[in-house]
């Protein structure tokens, strides 16, 4: 798992990703550049995701004692709810 500091950098890389495409749309650029730019940010955030859902499934799921059926059920239930 990523460190918070790592987290938050991998954010604003992001957000910079996200601005660079609001210029490519306000300065017509070419929507093959727009479309490479935004592909980039979609990598990034799909990876900030990735990075938080392990964070949360090791660290903030339930300890107690559960089946591996429940433990499963959790699982599937955290990726269902966040890669909508």
């Amino acid at each position: 798992m990523a460190s918070q500091g790592n987290l938050v950098n991998c954010t604003k890389k992001i957000i910079g990703q996200l601005e660079s495409v609001l210029r490519a749309l306000n300065e017509d650029d070419p929507c093959a550049e727009a479309l490479q730019r935004l592909s980039a940010a979609r990598g990034a955030i799909n990876s900030l995701m990735a990075e938080l859902m392990e964070g949360h499934i090791r660290n903030h799921m339930p300890r107690n004692s559960k089946s591996s059926e429940e433990a499963a059920a959790d699982v599937i239930h955290i990726v269902r709810t966040y890669l909508k």
